[in-house]
């Protein structure tokens, strides 16, 4: 047995020459030697079914119906609409630390995983996994999901659902015989996005009661999964919504799945977020390790579109006398921004709102030692814009159609090494020029046909929003950048 514990939380992986299973994950359990580690076999082992097939699979790490398992797979994927069944043996699976590595090879089907599971010292388990095509030929990658046992107590699950203004509201139901799915597929996270599923006993509540939580770390496409089978076997699943085509792997080539972040707690869902605060502050680089979060004022509401620097100054000077700390200018400031119709996507500083520029405003603000932010929606362009005028074809779309509008804007495609160039460029010019302390980063409509030259791109444009967000900062060390509460 392979067991990784620390202060509040085990999980129990077995081996043997084929497959490797999870035992148990849940409240810490203590040194295991030969004689517990039968009784825990013998305890959370489930026998063969009757009528079913003549092999009990356990909670397998990867879940095939090869190997007995009825409910949905780990992998799906084949080649061309072949080699589509899996059977994989494990390779290899080293433990260091509260770290196991696991790879898991099918010389048949010419796939290979690797994966890593690690329990941080805040019982946060990580989980990572990279699938590789071994064999000749495209391997076509439809979906890959981790997955987690969950024990008969965990008989209600919660997520989440919501709107605009009524973002993150909590449904609570029973665990009954079956899937709960809880899909996201706008590509990004956002009103109806669940964020992540509970698992939970009955009687649980904030401050008491066991609850285990899975997310993904990953704004894009989605999968959350609970499952109850009518072999006993009860699982909490998540991985990436990949879109038809999306992972075409050649030989050689591999798919590096979003990080999954699980956690346990014995101390009730306050137990969880505290799990998930301790990790994230414990990160070296986290915001919070350099300063205290500063009080801000967002001026959307105030001013909306309507930029006037006097009456801003006036505002300033009332938030300078009540202690705000930064000052956030929204939408509105750049080229034909003069209503939401309008200017997306030219991300330079408006003559006709601010005929001296923006150097005079922040100046105010600064020397009343405040900070200064900024509002971008990078992503995005509007049809009544300079960009989309002179490149119509750097949209998201499928060739030959218009995608139907939010807001009345479009998602750039920023696949396309030109539409990234520009952003990245007119965004950088701008913190070039100017004091910006902060980004307010909005995404305000969700991907209905994300498409680039045919292909679904979800994740590329996912990716690519990332390594912008990476080198913005890197050229502008201490920037922050933060998304919208309600667009992504």
């Amino acid at each position: 047995m392979i067991h990784l514990s620390q202060a509040r939380s085990s999980i129990i992986f077995e081996q043997n020459d084929e497959s490797l299973r999870i035992l148990y994950w849940g409240k810490k359990l203590g040194e295991i030697n030969e004689k517990s580690s039968e009784s825990i076999r013998s305890a959370l082992t489930k026998p063969a079914f009757h009528g079913g097939l003549d092999i009990a699979p356990g909670n397998l790490i990867l879940r095939e119906h090869s190997r007995g398992w009825i409910g949905h797979p780990a992998l799906r994927g084949h080649r061309g609409g072949v080699s589509a069944s899996n059977a994989f043996s494990v390779k290899s699976a080293v433990q260091k630390d509260q770290t196991l590595v696991a790879v898991f090879v099918d010389s048949i089907a010419g796939v290979e995983i690797e994966i890593t599971y690690s329990l941080t010292s805040s019982d946060i388990l990580l989980i990572d996994a990279k699938v590789t095509n071994t064999s000749e030929g495209d391997y076509f990658l439809e979906h890959f999901l981790y997955w987690l046992p969950l024990p008969e107590q965990a008989d209600e699950v919660l997520d989440f659902y919501g709107h605009w203004t009524k973002e993150r509201q909590p449904q609570r139901r029973s665990i009954g015989y079956g899937l709960i799915s809880r899909e996201g597929f706008e590509g990004r996270s956002g009103h109806d996005y669940t964020i992540t599923q509970v698992a939970l006993n009955h009687a649980t509540g904030f401050r008491h009661g066991e609850a285990w939580s899975l997310a993904m770390a990953w704004s894009g496409n989605n999968i959350h999964h609970v499952e109850r089978l009518i072999d006993g076997h009860k699982s909490i699943g998540a991985g990436e919504y990949l879109l038809p085509g999306e992972i075409i792997l050649k030989k050689g080539q591999s798919y590096a799945a979003p990080r999954a972040v699980a956690t346990f707690s014995d101390r009730g869902l306050d137990g969880l977020t505290n799990n998930h605060y301790s990790w994230i502050r414990a990160r070296s680089n986290h915001i919070t390790k350099i300063r205290p979060r500063p009080l801000t004022l967002n001026l959307w509401e105030a001013v909306y579109f309507n930029h006037d620097e006097e009456v801003i100054k006036r505002m300033v000077d009332k938030a300078a006398e009540i202690g705000v700390e930064r000052v956030v200018l929204d939408d509105g400031w750049f080229g034909a921004r003069r209503n939401d119709r309008a200017g997306l996507g030219d991300w330079v500083v408006s003559k006709d709102a601010w005929p001296q520029g923006l150097a005079p405003l922040i100046k105010y603000i600064n020397d009343k030692g405040i900070e200064f932010g900024l509002w971008f929606e990078g992503e995005m362009v509007n049809r009544d814009s300079d960009l989309y005028r002179a490149h119509p074809d750097w949209i998201l779309q499928e060739p030959g159609r218009i995608p139907v509008e939010g807001r009345w804007q479009q998602v750039l495609d920023l696949t396309k090494e030109g539409a990234y160039n520009h952003v990245l460029g007119q965004v950088d010019a701008i913190l070039s020029e100017y004091n910006i302390a902060y980004i307010k980063w909005d995404h305000n409509r969700h991907l209905t046909d994300p498409i680039s030259d045919g292909r679904p791109v979800v994740r590329k444009q996912t990716e690519a929003i990332y390594r912008m967000f990476d080198e913005l900062k890197k050229r502008h060390p201490g920037l922050e950048i933060e998304s919208c509460s309600s667009g992504g």
